[in-house]
């Protein structure tokens, strides 16, 4: 396993790093991180080919890395003096004995600090590393005339080439030079998805400062924290509502130089202020020797990009990541799901997602580019309507929806087809038995069968390319899910739609995925195997085999930006990324994600519980309820809270008017209840009765005494991002959650003696 420290002119001292091993682990390297690309991309020397790869597959893959070699080769009017790190293996390098790697080279917390590169000798990871700039020109040369991003005005479509994209971003870079972007300093970008959001992220990278993503439902105070925290030079707002965040703390802003508001007429005139317009106009005839001075000055292993983590506990944390973190994982992206570059057919996706999350910036920026896709950006009312409408009219080849947005479809398709005719009914139900059965038989087969049964074609004919069309999904061949958890009854509903949901697990700390499924390679609940490149460690297993999840590769971050304990909190001192995640492996090498350790719930007794499939079996039972969360921590037996789906505002926050899988629940029941607020607090004696017995089955099925539900109680409200219960990426914020209603907490475990009480009459199992 290579280490290389990269030079922007010269060769540094490159170290060698020996496999970490720990009798605490059990490790897993995918087999393609071995046998992926050759050690050099101008070499065509593949590996020995496995056991499970024919020779065949091999040769076509030293000749892709063949093709892709010449592609990285650049020739353009701004090429850089830089020199790409030369890969070979240490003992070949004309360098004194080499300092052995320690963890110390492996990260760091200074704005302006270097790494250690994660390379390996031979595959996917032994790549030559590159700086965006370097990616991005050579998208320009292979995809100059294709187009790269586009977006609607109006009615009017507009779109830019990926020659015009790197020219306004060297335009963007240049203006922001001008308004006095330091060094390692950051520019802020508040806003929803946007051209502009992305010109202003990859200038600022251009430019030698810090793309840094703030989320839009950031409080003014919390703004504040991120900005003070990178030193931003600069920030780029979205409209008049999210400028009035910052003024309110500019004076609290001692870096901020600028600020830019990229959509809609300013209300007002202040110092330092400017319209899109007026900011582009800055660097437009400012000469290219700064620009290309700073950009050849540029590293792979130094940073460019900063993800702030949603800040679930504590202040967020700045995820360092550098140009070999965006590029390579784009390319192992790329490589592991077998996109298509744009010279052959070229991919389309939908940016909806926000922005300040990696998951959206790698699938929507950094991997579209490597292969020459195009992104549309969706309307800013997207997740309140209109991203279907989108999606029919853009036709997307790869699509990723976060567990919401995919329960949100299963819930307005389930409503829809509730009203249909019964002879409609009838013929879905049946397209949806099929299309089940076959979907999991070619599961089971990876992806191959003998032959498709009949039944199958004439489903697929009556019913699933028609649901396809109607979601816009019709050329859709890749749909993810990811950045929380999903329930099996989503991940069944939609393969039996012939829409296989393809899971994928990461985190900021990893530069996004870490492991992704495929049609040739997935199992219902299972996050996939890792990318090419990349290892697995389960740390200290118990006799299951659940262990911490642990990462190893090019993807894993550089550090925390001016936190090293809560670096070397993440990262071993062998290196290893500790996820905090817990999971396992199937005999077939599927990973399984099984509980968070922050989130184990040790009850009174000792006993571990993760909470998620005791929730998730719970809204399994009960399709109408929303959200639950288990409590129980220290406690002597557990209960949950919960909460009904119902209709959300315009700007998603929950309405008292019950959603329709709601009312159809409340009907079944003999409950006439139309809102919220009258099951709130057990108010309603039909659905009380309803949501017990649905208890009761979770509880029946439980493994022990101890993981049963005693008690429960249905709060006033939906969570929301907007309520503050939910992250940006719709995760569950548990301890928010738990100081918000403390109260109802407190009230489950007052006079209580033992779990069997009159107010609790279930027996022991």
């Amino acid at each position: 396993m290579q280490l290389t420290v990269c030079e922007s002119s010269t060769m540094s001292e490159a170290g060698v790093l020996q496999q970490p091993h720990s009798d605490a682990f059990t490790e897993s390297t995918c087999a393609s991180s071995n046998n992926s690309a050759p050690h050099d991309l101008a070499s065509d020397m593949p590996n020995e080919p496995s056991e499970e790869e024919p020779t065949v597959e091999r040769e076509e893959e030293a000749d892709s890395l063949n093709a892709v070699a010449s592609k990285l080769e650049v020739s353009d009017e701004h090429t850089l003096n830089t020199q790409t790190v030369n890969t070979q293996r240490p003992d070949s390098l004309s360098v004194p004995s080499a300092a052995p790697a320690t963890q110390s080279n492996l990260w760091t917390s200074q704005a302006d600090g270097e790494v250690k590169l994660r390379m390996e000798d031979s595959g996917l990871a032994a790549v030559n590393p590159l700086t965006v700039n370097q990616l991005f020109q050579s998208a320009v040369k292979n995809f100059g005339q294709f187009t790269a991003v586009s977006w609607k005005e109006g009615e009017l479509k507009k779109s830019l080439n990926y020659k015009q994209y790197y020219e306004t971003c060297r335009t963007a870079a240049k203006s922001f030079l001008k308004l006095g972007l330091q060094r390692y300093h950051g520019v802020g970008i508040l806003g929803f998805n946007s051209v502009e959001w992305f010109i202003a992220d990859v200038g600022a990278i251009l430019a030698g400062g810090f793309a840094v993503g703030i989320y839009t439902t950031n409080s003014p105070d919390a703004c504040q924290y991120v900005a003070n925290n990178c030193k931003a030079n600069v920030i780029v707002v979205e409209n008049h509502k999210q400028l009035q965040k910052i003024l309110q703390v500019q004076e609290s802003l001692p870096h901020l130089k600028a600020i830019v508001q990229y959509k809609g007429a300013l209300k007002e005139k202040r110092p330092n202020l400017y319209t899109w317009a007026e900011f582009m106009k800055l660097g437009r005839d400012e000469p290219d020797g700064p620009l290309d001075e700073i950009i050849a000055s540029q590293k792979p292993n130094q940073c460019c990009t900063l993800i702030y983590t949603s800040g679930t506990t504590g202040h967020p944390k700045g995820v360092m990541l550098s140009h070999d973190n965006l590029t390579w994982t784009a390319l192992a992206t790329s490589r592991h799901v077998r996109l298509t570059d744009a010279t052959e057919s070229q991919e389309v996706v939908v940016s909806y997602l926000p922005l300040s999350h990696i998951a959206a910036q790698m699938v929507d920026i950094w991997v579209t580019m490597r292969v020459g896709g195009v992104t549309h950006f969706a309307d800013p009312d997207a997740l309140k309507g209109s991203l279907v409408n989108t999606m029919k009219e853009v036709r997307p080849t790869a699509f990723m929806g976060v567990p919401r947005v995919w329960e949100k479809m299963q819930e307005k398709m389930k409503a829809t087809g509730a009203k249909s005719s019964t002879v409609r009914r009838k013929v879905a139900a049946w397209a949806k038995d099929v299309g089940l059965h076959t979907n999991l038989s070619k599961m089971n087969q990876n992806g191959a069968m003998d032959h498709t049964p009949l039944s199958y074609q004439i489903a697929k004919k009556l019913v699933f390319k028609k649901v396809r069309k109607a979601l816009g999904l019709d050329r859709c061949h890749r749909c993810y899910t990811g950045a929380a958890p999903i329930t099996r009854d989503t991940l069944e509903f939609f393969l039996s739609l012939d829409i296989p949901l393809y899971e994928l697990y990461g985190m900021s700390e990893s530069t996004g995925p870490h492991t992704i499924s495929l049609p040739s390679a997935f199992r219902l609940t299972s996050c996939g195997k890792e990318l090419p490149g990349c290892k697995t460690k389960l740390y200290n297993p118990d006799k299951d085999g659940n262990g911490e999840i642990c990462f190893w590769g090019r993807h894993v971050f550089m550090g925390y930006l001016n936190m090293a304990d809560k670096t070397e909190e993440s990262l071993d001192s062998d290196g290893w990324l500790h996820s905090g995640d817990l999971g396992k492996r199937d005999s077939k090498g599927f990973l399984f994600i099984t509980g968070r350790i922050k989130e184990l719930i040790i009850t009174a007794g000792g006993e571990n519980i993760p909470p998620v499939p005791i929730e998730d079996a719970v809204k399994e039972a009960l399709p109408f309820i929303s959200n639950a969360m288990l409590i129980g921590d220290k406690k002597k037996f557990l209960t949950m809270l919960l909460t009904i789906k119902c209709e959300v505002n315009a700007d998603g926050a929950p309405l008292d008017e019950l959603a329709p899988e709601a009312l159809e629940m409340c009907k079944k029941a003999g409950s006439k209840s139309t809102r919220v607020s009258e099951l709130a607090g057990g108010r309603d004696r039909a659905i009380n009765a309803a949501i017990q017995e649905g208890i009761n089955r979770v509880n029946e099925r439980a493994t022990s005494n101890a993981q049963r539900i005693q008690k429960w109680y249905i709060l006033e409200k939906d969570f929301s991002i907007a309520g503050g219960e939910l992250g940006p990426t719709m995760k569950l914020k548990r301890p928010t959650v738990s100081k918000m209603y403390r109260e109802h907490i407190e009230n489950f475990y007052r006079e209580v003696t033992s779990p069997t009480t009159p107010d609790n009459p279930l027996s022991p199992k």
